[in-house]
């Protein structure tokens, strides 16, 4: 019989492979930015969100604030990278106005992830203190970006179309929430179960939304923004749930 540490692992590099699709379901914006070498009304907070998101779930996952956690930070690494290079492609084509924004932004996250880093090493002693300290922080950060996904369901009812919500990116955000609440479920972690959980839930409201309301869809090609903003164990192993921002 299958150990738990076993179906831990199988779940979590499951997890890690769809959470890697959900990280690189930007590229064809940044196609578009790159060939009109411009970035248009594209805004870089999605990535800014992710990206500090990415970094705190690394850090969760180091063996010495959680151990036993290396998939999460081997896809939250990888994210990190990823949106490191969108948010270059960002700086590279915007204005100063746009890039000047951003870049302070990115200082405050920095600045802020030192802070985090030094003060838990220095000041929380065990395994349980740090893990519930980083825990705090990346669930709380991680919920603060569902509410972009709310924005996206409520213009959904309202307008009775389904246009800017793709069907295949809100299937792939909610069986990576199922993958990474059942990782965090196998030995229990609370902080990688809450926000992955909650992708799981927004997740479904999203297909359920879309079956309603497909039929009464225009049935016209638009132009749209598929940034990710991926928590939890992707964050966690995998994000555990990812946000998506749907731009014009």
């Amino acid at each position: 019989m299958i150990s738990a540490d076993a179906a831990r692992n199988v779940v979590g590099i499951i997890g890690n492979v769809i959470s890697f699709g959900l990280f690189l379901s930007p590229v064809p914006t940044f196609y578009r930015i790159c060939k009109a070498k411009d970035v248009e009304e594209f805004k870089a907070d999605p990535y800014l969100a992710t990206l500090l998101n990415c970094m705190l779930w690394v850090f969760y996952g180091i063996p010495v604030v959680h151990p036993n956690s290396i998939l999460v930070v081997t896809i939250n690494g990888i994210g990190l990278v990823i949106e490191a290079a969108y948010l270059t492609i960002f700086f590279i084509y915007c204005d100063n106005k746009k890039r000047k924004r951003a870049l302070a932004v990115l200082a405050v996250e920095i600045v802020f992830m030192v802070i985090v880093v030094v003060s838990v090493l220095l000041a929380a002693h065990t395994h349980e203190k740090r893990s519930m300290i980083v825990g705090i922080l990346c669930v709380i950060f991680g919920a603060m970006m569902y509410a972009s996904p709310l924005t996206v369901m409520g213009n959904v009812i309202k307008t009775k179309s389904v246009e800017y919500m793709p069907f295949s990116l809100s299937l792939v955000s909610f069986l990576n929430g199922v993958c990474w609440t059942a990782y965090a479920l196998i030995r229990f972690d609370l902080y990688v179960t809450i926000p992955n959980a909650l992708g799981t839930f927004f997740g479904m409201v999203q297909l359920i939304l879309y079956f309603c309301y497909y039929k009464t869809t225009p049935k016209k090609e638009k132009n749209v923004e598929l940034p990710t903003v991926v928590s939890g164990n992707v964050r966690g192993g995998a994000g555990g749930n990812v946000s998506v921002t749907v731009e014009r």
